[in-house]
This record gives structure tokens, sequence and C-alpha cells, in this order.
């Protein structure tokens, strides 16, 4: 069950908020629909309940608000718009990079797929998905976790009448399995149709709170939908008629052989066409639109389900409504879930076990994340490429260090095309998160943050090891195969050196990670990557050149004899070793740069959790 209450929006200015004070139930096994026109303040509502959007009032999730869930995706399942997912990424990629950010077998990801009828696009790119294969996507996600809730913002926005009804009966399916189901929609006629509960708002306000039957009793317009090739003339004795008998018939002819007759009924209009002989090919009872004298949207074939059919009705329209699997009208007494389905509609089976809590939750989700699009291996492949013809010309002009050479590093550059690549591909680890927030939808699929800052630093060191690795290792052979051993041959201080080279890729790579987090932009991870030796360098050589730092010129020797000399088991050479590193200008500006950011990153981390 969800209970919200008083929730209002913090306005903007002088304008009035866009929720004002909405309290409303979804109770357990029924499907609740949050209805209004646009820019009613729905989606707000939603966003609010789920804890989205700052503002005033409470919600409970089976007595729980969501801040107190410990694991909010296994309670609540979110559709918010599209699928936010990276374009690049495969359906299947999709779900089971979510599978490991909640902690659910990666075998769900089938079964989910195989519920919403996937399972042979599941090799299909997010980008070139139709508007209804990504709404079945998008419940699949909300599906993933098995949650007991499901929230949804005007799922059916887009879709055609078939996929609009699959997509209901699921909804009806997961509620008569013991679920809750809000949503939100626009049209009365399908809230009528689809819904236990129709809560309206209008202008951000609360205006009715009615079961399905009271609501189309008390808000709704009945009416006779007829199609006739002679809809002129049966519109003409029908007017006729009512004039006669005074009564308040409304009789709007539609485009080609359609009518929408107000204040009649089938039997009448049968009567009047069959004294007339006049041939009707179809007549039914609908649902029209709200409230009298509202502009009429009936379309050319009505796409709902409706209440009573008369014999008149023609064969074509019979085939119609079976090709389309016609559903019975729920507002007239409760029915079984089993009858509530169109043909297909299956849920996926519950988690049978839930797997306990592990730190290494985040860990597998930044795997599939960073292996699941090609981004990464383009960057890599064009980054080897760069430093082999980079090393290849700086050989060939001459009067290059050899420890330069092999890193493909003139001096005119701020930073080897190794070190910008890893800059790269750590901004991107972040960047992409928010350019394609697949896990902010619903906050509940988000790892700890810190855990997932972990995870995002440990990948990205491990990535710029393995490209600085194959970038010396690229560089040594194809200097070897073209200028001879010579040229080729390895310093003798090969150790430090890796050292050096290995710590300023895994720097750069890392202040690209942090910069990109608190930016929220992969440019500004990369920009921050080049700030390192353009602007950072700099600056630190005009502080250590000033006088008031002249005084400290033996502090370095003094700090090495006081802490080096005492560790055991020849800790000292290390941390000598560590030492030299950061000593030198742009490893010293990248551990104060790293610094920056990790202290920069943490505030806003606690930033926001605490509003």
């Amino acid at each position: 069950m969800i209970q919200a209450f008083g929730l209002t929006s913090i306005p903007r200015k002088d304008l009035p908020p866009t929720v004002d004070d909405v309290s409303f139930e979804a109770p357990v096994g029924q499907v609740t629909v949050l209805l209004g026109a646009p820019g009613a303040g729905k989606s707000t509502a939603l966003r609010l309940l789920l804890e989205l959007q700052r503002g005033r009032g409470v919600t409970y999730f089976r007595g729980r608000p969501l801040h107190r869930i410990a694991h909010p995706a296994r309670e609540v399942g979110v559709l918010l718009g599209d699928v936010p997912g990276h374009p690049g990424r495969t359906v299947r990629g999709h779900l089971r990079m979510l599978c490991a950010a909640t902690g659910v077998p990666v075998r769900r990801a089938d079964e989910v797929l195989e519920a919403v009828g996937l399972v042979s696009l599941r090799e299909e790119r997010l980008g070139t998905l139709s508007r209804g294969m990504d709404r079945r996507l998008g419940l699949a996600c909300a599906l993933l976790a098995d949650p007991h809730t499901l929230v949804l913002d005007d799922p059916a926005d887009g879709l055609g009448a078939r996929e609009s009804r699959w997509l209901y009966d699921m909804l009806t399916a997961h509620a008569r399995h013991g679920g809750t189901v809000l949503l939100t929609m626009a049209d009365p006629k399908e809230a009528a149709r689809t819904a236990d509960r129709v809560v309206t708002l209008d202008q951000g306000r609360v205006v009715a709170d009615q079961d399905s039957s009271a609501f189309a009793r008390t808000r709704l317009r009945p009416r006779v939908a007829v199609r006739t090739p002679h809809a002129a003339r049966l519109a003409a004795e029908l007017s006729k008629e009512a004039r006669t008998a005074r009564r308040s018939v409304e009789v709007v002819q539609e485009d080609g052989n359609h009518l929408s007759v107000y204040g009649s009924n089938c039997a009448d209009i049968g009567d009047v066409a069959f004294r007339h002989g006049i041939l009707v090919h179809q007549l039914a009872d609908e649902i029209g639109d709200m409230g009298p004298g509202a502009p009429t949207r009936a379309p050319a074939r009505p796409e709902g389900r409706t209440d009573t059919m008369s014999s008149g009705e023609g064969p074509d329209n019979a085939s119609d409504d079976a090709s389309d699997g016609g559903v019975p009208d729920r507002r007239d007494e409760p029915k079984p879930a089993s009858s509530l389905r169109a043909p297909g509609t299956s849920l996926p089976p519950p988690i049978a076990v839930r797997p306990a809590p592990t730190p290494l939750r985040p860990l597998r989700y930044e795997l599939r994340r960073a292996a699941g699009i090609s981004t990464g291996f383009l960057v890599g492949a064009g980054v080897l490429v760069v430093s082999v013809v980079t090393a290849l010309l700086l050989a060939r002009l001459g009067h290059t260090p050899r420890e330069r050479l092999f890193a493909a590093w003139p001096v005119q550059s701020p930073l080897p095309p190794a070190a910008l690549g890893a800059g790269l591909l750590g901004a991107l680890a972040f960047g992409d998160e928010f350019r394609h927030p697949s896990l902010a939808a619903d906050r509940g699929t988000v790892p700890r943050r810190l855990g997932l800052l972990a995870a995002k630093l440990l990948v990205s060191a491990l990535t710029a090891m393995m490209l600085a690795f194959l970038t010396v290792g690229c560089d040594a052979e194809a200097l070897y195969l073209v200028y001879g051993r010579e040229v080729a041959e390895v310093p003798a201080d090969w150790l430090s050196l890796g050292a050096s080279w290995t710590g300023l890729v895994v720097g750069c790579a890392w202040a690209g990670v942090l910069a990109a987090g608190v930016f929220r932009s992969t440019t500004a991870g990369l920009a921050a990557v080049l700030a390192v030796p353009v602007a950072v360098v700099p600056l630190l050589h005009r502080l250590l050149e000033g006088s008031s730092v002249r005084v400290a010129a033996g502090m370095p020797a003094r700090a090495r004899e006081m802490f080096l000399l005492r560790w055991p088991f020849g800790g000292e050479r290390y941390l000598d070793a560590a030492a030299r590193v950061v000593a030198q200008p742009v490893g010293g500006a990248l551990a104060l740069s790293l610094t920056t950011l990790l202290c920069a990153y943490l505030l806003t981390t606690l930033r926001g959790r605490t509003r």
C-alpha cells in the first residue's frame, strides 16, 4: 500500500506550487490512477513521493518511508519517462548491469525479458528500439527486482491501442497477484477502463478520489457509438425524434460514417434506424468525455473496451476486437486475474532466494557498465595507435630521452597519450552515469555512493595500468621493428621509471573520475586532467620558489631520517620511492589535485544526504 500525506512542491518565486497538499492511498491488490490534464501535477506528485524532488509531505510504502527501506528497488519498481540507458548498450546487457546494481541473480534478466516479450530483441541496442519496445524494456526494468509496488508515469504515452492494452493488462495482473500499482494518465476513458481507483488532480490539488464505478458514473458522459454508411440521414432522424419526444439528445457526426450519440441508448437508436430502413454496422455503448460540453474525442473506430454490443454490430468489427485481445469491462464486477490478461500476458516468476548484501555489488555493476559498450575499447585502441605513431616520429627526429620515447611524450605536450586516454576513461566512468542515468530514475538501484566511488576508482586504476603497460610494450616493439635494438634498449632504472609512469597514468584516471563525479560532466573530468600540468604545476613552482618556504628546505630530508629509516622489513625503500614520485612537479600537482577533488566529492555527497 502507498499512503501519501500532504505532498507539496516548493513554489518558484510568486508562482503557486505545482502540487499543493496532495493526499491519497493506493491499496494493495488494486490499480490506482492519478488522472489529470497535462500540467495538473501528476509527474511532480510521483517525484515527491519517490523522494526525487524536494518538497513537503511524507509517503509510506507498506508503512515505511522510502529512505528507511534497506533495498528500495526490491520494494518499489519505477518507470519515469524513457529508459535512461546508453544507446549503445544491448537490451540484455542493460538488464544484467541493473541486476548487478540491485543484487539479484543475473538469470533474472532473461526471466523479465521473456515476460515482456523481448527475448528475440535481447541483443538489440537501446538506441534502435521503437517506442513500444522501449516501454516494454522500461516495464522489465521496473519488474527486475521483483518489487511489491510499481510506480509509473504515463507508461502508455505514444503507444497504440494493442500495446497499451497489453501494458495495462500486465499491470492489472501484477496487482491481482498481491502487488500495488500506481500510474498516471490523462485519458479519463482509459482510466475508467483500467483502474480500480481514480484520483483526479486539477492544478496540483485532489478534486476527486473515487473507485472506478463511481468515477464512470459521476465524472464521465455515457454515449453510443454508431457506424452506418448513412450517417447524415440517421443523425437527422435521431434529432427529429428527440425534438418530437422533447428529449435531450446530442448527435455528433464524426469523420466518415461514425456518429456519437449522447443521451440515448442502443435500443432507441436501433428502433429509429429500423423504422426508417437505415443500415447500421455498429451500435455500442461507450464511455464519453468528462463533463457536459467537453470536446468530443471519439476515434474513427472505438479503441476502448465496450460495455454492451447490439446485434447490429458487423462481423468485421467483431473480428477486430478479437484480434486486439478484447477484455471484459472490469467496472461491472471483480474478475479473476486470468480473465483480465491479454493473450500471452504473464509475470516473471518471483525471486525465490535473495542474495545477501555484498560489498562487491558496486564493483560488479561498474565492470558490467564499463564493458557493456565499445567506447572504452575504442579509446584504448586510439591511444595505442597515437602513442606508437608519436614514438616513431620522436625517434626519427632524435634528441628525445629514452624514458620519454617509450612513453611517446613530447616535451611540448603536457601529458602523454596514455595519460590523456586514462583520464578520458576515468571521466567517462561518471560522465556516462550522469548523461545516461540508468541508476538515477528510482534511487533504489543506486549502490552506496562511497561504494560506487571505490568501485569506479578501482576499475579505472586497473584499466589505466593495463593501458600504461600496453602502451609501453607497443611503443617498444614498434621502435625495435623500425629502428633496431639500440633505440629500444630498456633503461637501467626501469623500475623507478615504471613506478612513476604507473603513478602518472593512474593519477590521471582518478582525477578524471573525481572531477566528473563532482562536476557531473565528462568534459569537466578531462579538463581537470589537463589542468594538472597546465595550471597546477606552474602554481606549485611559484609557491615553492617563494621566500616563505625556503626556511623549510631541509624538511624533506629530516622527515625521511625520522620516519623512513624506522620501518620494518625494508618498507622505507617503498616509501622513499613514493615520496620521490610525489616530489616531482607533476606528481606533487597530481597528488594535490586528487586530494582536493576527493574532498569536494565527499562534501557534495554528504550535502546530498543531509537534504
